[in-house]
């Protein structure tokens, strides 16, 4: 695809990456990178963690991004519409293109609950929210985090950092239970005890009153002066869904050059259902490294580049001063293999009829290192500790 107009729909890594990799596989054309999002492009891992803390500013995802690449910046103007070759947006511009990435990233979801939609109960996803939620934790003793997720998690902690009295409402009897296993969800609940951070394990949120008031079928009314929804994101599929492009799963679904089913659009990041053939079937991935990732290989297939998205998908989680890795297909596991180390370090390998699917790893680089390499190659032999 030799574009000469790309027009990059989101503001995130997936966007971001995919503009910046275009020029840098030779595509001359104009780029202009269209974002809902009034914050110029920023690093979102903080946004839990100590940006949340007041401990540190926001860095920005890039910062020579307009001036080294020449790509053009448009703020606060979300896309409204996808045409054949133009996309339009909120103020009424019309830009054309002859190739579009779509990184429209995914948004929280707030449970179908009463009183979760209250303009007082939070959701942390963007800037905007974080510092509304450092605000709101000004001059209130206690917190309820409902979900027990990375970002839950994460912003329990730092919530306990600032001086609050803090609670998670977990679905699961240990945190992550579903997603890693309960070997690995009894590490984190000690690591979230460790921190001060209380949880309700195996109780589900059903109702919000008043913004600060939380019932669930376990305790009946937890009084608190902040209440976080930390309960899933959803991918925005809008513009797609309106453009009739093929969607599956609630995302876009791609190739594994990121194409989707409209020719000159591609999608990547969230929103992204792409096909992995390292995998040998399409993943759902909502880690920031594969944004980056999956906006490379969108970006510079874009500038006409044989690019392929088949790297493993992992993440980094840093819990108060601990650092989780993980790398997975993400789409199950029947067995749950965790080696604990002498200096508190771990591992949990994850396979799947006996070929390693993910490993997840505390203070064991070497591991998740070589984890990658035996997850890519799908070895049938069980890997040591």
């Amino acid at each position: 695809m030799d574009a000469e107009n790309l027009v990059v729909v989101g503001s995130g890594p997936a966007g971001v990456s995919a503009a910046r990799a275009y020029r840098e596989a030779g595509g001359t054309g104009p780029v202009r990178l269209l974002t809902a999002d009034p914050d110029p492009p920023y690093e979102r891992p903080p946004l839990s963690k100590e940006f949340l803390r007041g401990e540190a500013d926001l860095p920005p995802l890039d910062e020579e991004l307009a001036e080294k690449h020449d790509i053009t910046i448009t703020l606060d103007d979300p896309v409204t519409e996808l045409g054949e070759d133009n996309v339009r947006t909120a103020s009424g511009a019309v830009h054309p293109f002859t190739a579009c990435v779509l990184a429209t990233g995914a948004e929280p979801v707030r449970p179908d609950l009463p009183g979760a939609d209250h303009p007082d109960v939070r959701t942390l996803r963007s800037a905007a929210d974080s510092r509304a939620l450092r605000a709101a934790a000004h001059g209130v003793r206690s917190a309820v985090v409902v979900g027990a997720g990375f970002i839950g998690c994460e912003a329990a902690i730092s919530l306990t950092r600032l001086g609050l009295q803090v609670t998670i409402v977990c679905p699961d009897d240990v945190p992550q239970e579903k997603r890693l296993g309960p070997d690995a969800g009894r590490f984190l609940l000690r690591w979230l005890k460790s921190e001060g951070v209380s949880v309700l394990r195996g109780t589900k949120l059903l109702s919000v009153e008043g913004g600060h008031r939380v019932r669930t079928d376990l305790v009946p009314v937890l009084d608190a002066g902040l209440v976080v929804l930390a309960t899933g994101v959803r991918p925005r599929i809008g513009l797609a869904e309106a453009a009739g492009l093929a969607v599956e799963r609630g995302r876009i679904r791609t190739d594994e050059h990121l194409r989707t089913s409209k020719p000159g659009v591609l999608a990547a990041g969230d929103v992204a259902l792409a096909y992995n053939p390292a995998a040998g079937r399409a993943l759902a991935v909502e880690h920031w490294g594969e944004g980056l990732a999956m906006g490379e290989v969108a970006g510079r297939t874009a500038a006409g580049e044989d690019a392929v998205w088949d790297e493993v998908p992992g993440f980094w989680s840093v819990l108060g001063d601990r650092v989780l890795k993980y790398a997975a297909w993400g789409d199950g596991f029947d067995r749950a293999r965790p080696f604990p180390r002498d200096d508190g370090g771990f591992t949990v390998w994850y396979e799947r009829e006996g070929r390693t699917v993910g490993v997840l790893t505390h203070e064991a680089d070497e591991d998740y290192e070589r984890g990658q390499d035996l997850i890519k190659r799908g070895v049938t032999a069980s890997p040591s500790s």
